[in-house]
């Protein structure tokens, strides 16, 4: 297991992190809506940064795992989803996040995380 940052796939990075902001944003106005809109622009910013951390991310361990391919990416992606939704669990038990977000949080990471795998497995 190796990341070699050259061989690391800027393009499918970008693309990565567009796609992420666009899923985010389809998700979140579909499942939340209007109820939990807040005013300020600085969680639109950080979570813009957030998308482009974890599309590197996804795109170093997918290289690192030498998934080449679209269900290997996939696979590495739904496993750091899977991960991210046991913690939310987890939080959940100790009442830090309600139920009803909870799933809305684990249906997110579930599905942008293997997206995002599948993306850069076909880009590696």
């Amino acid at each position: 297991m190796s990341i070699d940052l050259s061989e690391v796939n800027y393009l499918a990075i970008l693309i990565g992190g567009i796609l992420y902001i666009l899923y985010g944003a389809i998700y979140y106005s579909i499942v939340v809506g209007k109820e939990n809109e807040k005013n300020g622009a600085l969680k639109y910013i950080i979570s813009v940064i957030v998308a482009f951390i974890s599309s590197t991310f996804i795109a170093l361990l997918v290289q690192a795992t030498s998934s080449n391919s679209l269900f290997e990416g996939a696979a590495v992606g739904s496993t750091i989803g899977i991960v991210i939704s046991i913690v939310y669990l987890k939080n959940t038990l100790f009442g830090l996040i309600n139920k009803k977000n909870c799933l809305i949080a684990i249906g997110d990471h579930l599905i942008i995380f293997t997206l995002l795998g599948a993306l850069h497995g076909l880009f590696v």
